[in-house]
C-alpha cells in the first residue's frame, strides 16, 4: 500500500478486538487511525481522516452511507469499504487479527472500471394475465406508463366503464428481447368490441400477431416466457395467487422508465473463439451453459448479446481460449486480490487459510446472519465476495492454492437462481489436478445452503490439510488464458508432490491428441481447422507437428479429419509450456517430373497413380495423362496446353449439355402432338 493511504479501524464499541499491529505490519506506509465509535462519538476524527486527497480504507460497511457523505463533503477522491466485523471480528474463535489485516490489505487492491451497456425504456408496458387481476394491475400503472393488457383465454370479464388502456385477447407464442426492446408473437389475437355489455366480447382472432413493448409484466401464472426468467431485465413475473408478489412487480414496473446502465459482464474477442471452422462445430461449452440464451452461433464464432447477458460468468469460466473473459472484475484483477489476501494473512501470522467465495446478495447476508446469531466464520476462513460465484474459473483455484490456501469453498443457494453446471465442471476439473499434485482430495467443493448455521458447520468440518510447500508470490498479469497457464505452472512449482502429467476428465481445456499415423495422408485439413495453432505444418516438407500448450481440446481437428484418425486425450502436461513442437508424421515430398519442384506427399501421389493406371477410363490408353498426376499445378497446366490434351477424348459417352436436354424435350413434345 502506498504512503498516501489512511485506514479507519474501529472496535465497534469494543465488540471486537482488531490487532492494530498486524494491520500496520501488512499495510506498510499507511496511516492507521483506530477508534471505538467513528460513526457517532468519534465522528470528528473520522471527518479529519477523510479530509484531503489521500486514499482511505474504512473498515466498516454498515455505516458506509454516512462515511461516503462525509468523504464527499471533505473532497476525498478514493474511499474503499471493507467488512471486518461480521466477516472476522464477530467470531467465536477470537484470534481474528491476521484475517482483519488481510481483509483490509485486500480491500486496497484497485479494481478496474467495468464498461457499461445502456438500456432505454420509454414506459410502454404489456400486462399479460388471465382475468381482472391483470386489469387491476394495469390501473395502478396507467398514470405512469403506456399500458396495454393482453388476456390469455379470458372467462367472464366485465367491460370497463371508461377505456383508459387497450384490452386485447391472445396467447403469447414466443417472446424475445430485453428492457426497452421486447418483441412478442401472439396467437388468437383479437380486440374487444366497444359494444360489449355484460362481459367483454372479442372479435375473430388471428395468429402470428407481433407486438413490441419496453416492459413485460407477466401475471398469467403459466410457464416463464424466457429461460432464467428472473435474470431478464424488464421481464417481471409474479404468481397471480400471491397479491404481495403482484404488488411488488407492479411497483417495480412503475420505476422502469428512462435509461439504465448495466455492466458489460463479459468481454468477448471473436478472433480467439474456437466454436467452428468451415461449417464444422468444435467448441460449444458456452452455448451449453448460458442460462439466459444470450449466446448464439455466428459463423466461425459465437456472439454474446450484452443486453441479455445477466452476468453469471459461466461462459468465461469454461472458455478454453479466453475469447470470453469476465469483466467484473477481470480474471487478473481477481487474482491480484486473492494474492494480496493470502500473502497478507500469512505475513500477519495466520495459518491454514480457507478461501470462501460468495456473492453479495446471498452469501454476504448469510455471513452476516452467522456472525449476529451464531459463532461467526472460523478465524482461518477468508471470505472473497464476487459478483457471481459461477464466474470463478480454474485460474482462480490454481492461483489460490499456489498462494497457499489449504481449501476453497463456493457458497451457493440451496436452490440456485440459474444452472450452476459450469461451476460443477470447474470443480471436477480442479479436483484431479489438486489430487495429482499432492494437495489431497475434496480441497475444492461447493456449499449449497440458505442456513447460516449449516454454513458454519460445513466450514468448521473442513479437515486441516497441508498447503503449498513453497507458496508462490507471482503477480498475475494478462488475459484469461495467459493467467490460467501461469497460475497452473506456479501451482505445479508450489505443489507438495509435483508430477509432470495429470489425466483430466472429458471436456477439459487441456490435452494432447493421438493420431493413427498409418492412416494419416498428411492432407493437413486439421492444420487449417485448428483455431489456436496447436497443429502446425511445414511449408518446406509434408509434416504434421503438435504443440500441446496451445491445444484447447475443441475437437475441430477430430471432426475435420477425413480419415478419422485423430482422437483427443484430455490431460495437463506441465512440461508443455517449454516443450518443442512434437513431430506426429513426416514423409518425403514428391518432386515434379517436369520442373523438380517438391509438392504433395510422395506416397499419396504414387498410390493414386497406381489405383488409376489401367483402371480408370481417362488413364487406360494414355501415359501422358498419367504423367499429369506427377506434375505440380503449374506444370500441369503447361503440359495440357502443349499436348492439346482433351480431358474428354476417351470418354465412353460425350458429356451431356443443356442443348441435349432442350433437344430431347422438343422431340418429346413433337411426338406427343403427333
Amino acid at each position: 500500500m502506498g504512503t498516501e493511504r489512511r485506514i479507519l479501524l474501529c472496535s465497534c464499541e469494543d465488540t471486537m478486538a482488531p490487532d492494530a499491529e498486524a494491520v500496520r505490519k501488512v499495510c506498510r506506509g499507511a496511516k492507521l487511525v483506530t477508534g471505538r465509535q467513528f460513526c457517532r462519538a468519534e465522528l470528528a476524527r473520522a471527518q479529519e481522516a477523510l479530509a484531503g486527497d489521500a486514499a482511505v480504507t474504512v473498515a466498516c460497511t454498515q455505516e458506509a452511507p454516512l462515511f461516503s457523505e462525509i468523504a464527499e463533503e471533505a473532497g476525498a477522491t478514493e474511499v474503499a469499504f471493507v467488512n471486518v466485523r461480521e466477516t472476522a471480528g464477530w467470531s467465536a474463535d477470537g484470534d481474528a487479527g491476521p484475517k482483519i489485516a488481510a481483509l483490509i490489505a485486500a480491500a486496497a487492491e484497485p479494481m478496474p472500471e467495468t464498461p457499461l451497456v445502456s438500456l432505454t425504456s420509454e414506459g410502454v408496458v404489456l400486462v399479460y394475465g388471465r382475468d381482472e387481476q391483470a386489469i387491476e394491475a394495469a390501473k395502478l400503472l396507467q398514470d405512469r406508463l403506456d399500458v396495454t393488457v393482453l388476456l390469455t383465454k379470458p372467462d367472464e370479464i366485465a367491460p370497463p366503464r371508461v377505456t383508459h388502456f387497450p384490452i386485447v385477447k391472445g396467447t403469447i407464442r414466443s417472446a424475445r428481447g430485453y428492457l426497452g426492446a421486447f418483441e412478442i408473437t401472439v396467437d388468437e389475437y383479437a380486440t374487444h368490441a366497444p359494444s360489449s355489455r355484460a362481459r367483454l366480447v372479442f372479435g375473430p382472432g388471428r395468429d402470428g400477431a407481433v407486438s413490441r413493448c419496453d416492459i413485460l409484466l407477466d401475471l398469467s401464472g403459466g410457464a416463464p416466457l424466457f429461460p432464467a426468467a428472473d435474470l431478464r431485465d424488464g421481464y417481471l413475473r409474479a404468481d397471480p395467487r400471491d397479491p404481495a408478489a403482484v404488488l411488488r412487480a407492479v411497483l417495480k414496473a412503475g420505476d422502469l422508465v428512462g435509461t439504465f446502465d448495466k455492466p458489460r459482464y463479459v468481454a468477448f474477442t471473436a478472433d480467439l473463439c474456437a466454436h467452428a471452422r468451415s461449417g464444422i462445430v468444435g467448441c460449444h461449452r458456452c452455448l451449453d451453459l448460458c442460462p439466459t440464451g444470450a449466446i448464439a452461433p455466428a459463423g466461425d464464432h459465437v456472439a454474446i448479446d450484452p443486453q441479455i447477458c445477466a452476468g453469471c460468468g459461466q461462459c468465461a469460466a469454461v472458455c478454453p481460449t479466453g475469447a470470453a473473459a469476465y469483466a467484473l472484475p477481470p480474471a487478473d484483477a481477481l487474482l491480484r486480490r486473492l494474492r494480496t489476501l493470502l500473502l497478507a494473512y500469512r505475513e500477519a501470522g495466520g495459518r491454514d487459510p480457507i478461501v470462501l467465495i460468495h456473492d453479495g446478495e446471498h452469501g454476504a447476508a448469510l455471513i452476516d446472519a452467522l456472525a449476529r446469531y451464531g459463532d461467526g466464520l472460523p478465524a482461518n476462513v477468508l471470505p472473497v465476495e464476487v459478483n457471481e460465484v459461477t464466474q470463478v474459473g480454474l485460474e482462480a483455484i490454481a492461483a489460490a492454492f499456489a498462494y497457499g490456501t489449504t481449501a476453497m469453498r463456493f457458497l451457493l443457494r440451496a436452490r440456485p437462481r440459474h444452472d450452476v453446471t459450469g461451476l460443477v465442471k470447474t470443480l471436477a476439473l480442479a479436483e484431479p489436478i489438486l489430487v495429482g499434485l499432492g494437495f489431497g482430495s475434496e480441497r475444492v467443493a461447493a456449499i449449497e445452503t440458505d442456513d447460516p448455521f449449516a454454513l458454519g458447520e460445513a466450514l468448521r468440518a473442513i479437515p486441516r490439510a497441508a498447503g503449498a510447500s513453497r507458496p508462490a508470490t507471482f503477480l498475475p498479469v494478462g488475459g484469461k488464458r495467459e493467467v490460467l497457464r501461469f497460475s497452473l505452472r506456479e501451482l505445479h512449482q508450489a505443489a507438495p508432490q509435483p508430477v509432470d502429467v495429470v489425466a483430466l476428465p472429458e471436456g477439459a481445456p487441456f490435452g494432447t491428441i493421438e493420431v493413427a499415423t498409418e492412416g494419416c495422408t498428411l492432407c493437413l485439413a486439421c492444420v487449417s481447422a485448428c483455431p489456436t495453432g496447436a497443429l502446425r505444418d511445414n511449408p518446406e516438407r509434408p509434416m504434421l507437428r503438435f504443440v500441446e500448450d496451445a491445444c484447447v481440446q475443441c475437437g475441430l481437428c477430430q471432426a475435420t479429419c477425413p480419415e478419422k484418425v485423430i482422437r483427443l486425450r484430455p490431460q495437463i502436461d506441465f512440461r508443455a509450456a517449454t516443450a518443442a513442437p512434437r513431430l506426429i508424421k513426416e514423409e518425403e515430398p514428391f518432386a515434379c517430373i517436369r520442373c523438380g519442384k517438391p509438392f504433395g506427399v510422395k506416397s499419396t501421389i504414387e498410390r493414386v497413380a497406381a489405383k488409376l493406371e489401367g483402371r480408370h477410363w481417362m488413364f487406360k490408353d494414355s501415359a501422358k495423362r498419367l504423367e499429369l498426376l506427377r506434375m505440380c499445378e503449374d506444370c500441369r497446366i503447361v503440359a495440357v496446353t502443349e499436348e492439346s490434351l482433351d480431358p474428354y477424348e476417351a470418354t465412353p459417352r460425350r458429356p451431356r449439355t443443356t442443348d441435349d436436354y432442350l433437344r430431347e424435350r422438343e422431340e418429346r413434345e413433337r411426338q406427343g402432338k403427333a
